[in-house]
């Protein structure tokens, strides 16, 4: 049995009201629609900003389990929602364990996967499949300062306004994720790797000329729409 063709597929951001205090103004409803499987940079920045989460796994420093993989559960953003930077920025304390192993050593993986979004499960995919488009990237955790960290907590706080009531004592400082290789699995044959030039380079933003006509006819022409439930 040949692989299926993955249809088009659009998210729908709708908005209804301002946001919370943290959000300077109501975006307005959009269309962003995730880009062809084999533009796999693109896909790359798709889910990177879509994703309000991932997972950060470090090499262990804690007893017993020292010099193992441990994987924590961590808010991140990449930038303002439509607003992206492809540079997945962290707020972090001291405090946290997952940090305490980056202050021993920075080198770490960055996992994000639709499945935290409606699609996949609008679309009918397990989060396990590849259909259910999830990225890897490989690199380093590196505190910032100035504009840099200035940008982050626009980025960050603008998506997880909780963010600004967290105890004032712990030490938070800004971070970014160093990406020196991105591992992507957005369809069937095998993860696919992109550089980080490659991967800056690329919008995540859907371009109408990457689609057939509106005349065409098949499997391409199917369009999937769902609601992108932010909050509650």
């Amino acid at each position: 049995m040949s692989a299926p063709v993955r249809p088009r597929l659009a998210l729908v951001l709708g908005v209804l009201c301002c946001f919370p205090r943290s959000w300077v103004s109501c975006v307005p409803a959009c269309r962003v629609h995730i880009p062809p499987h084999d533009q796999v940079a693109r896909v790359a920045r798709f889910v990177t900003h879509l994703c309000d989460w991932a997972s950060l796994a470090t090499v262990a420093t804690r007893a017993p389990v020292e010099g193992q993989p441990f994987s924590n559960v961590f808010s991140i953003s990449d930038g303002p929602e439509l607003q992206s930077s492809g540079v997945p920025y962290l707020y972090l304390t001291p405090m946290e364990i997952s940090v305490q192993d980056l202050q021993v050593s920075p080198v770490s993986s960055l996992s994000m996967s639709l499945a935290q979004t409606d699609f996949c499960r609008d679309s009918g995919y397990d989060p396990q499949s590849p259909l259910c488009a999830h990225v890897i990237l490989s690199g380093s955790v590196l505190q910032i300062n100035g504009s840099e960290a200035d940008f982050a907590k626009k980025a960050l706080f603008s998506r997880h306004p909780e963010m600004m009531d967290w105890p004032h004592d712990h030490g938070w400082f800004f971070a970014k994720f160093n990406i020196t290789l991105v591992w992507v699995l957005d369809y069937f044959g095998g993860v696919k790797t992109v550089s980080p030039e490659e991967y800056f380079q690329a919008s995540p933003e859907y371009n109408r000329k990457y689609w057939p006509s509106t005349g065409s006819t098949g499997p391409q022409q199917e369009v999937r729409v769902l609601n992108r439930k932010y909050r509650p």
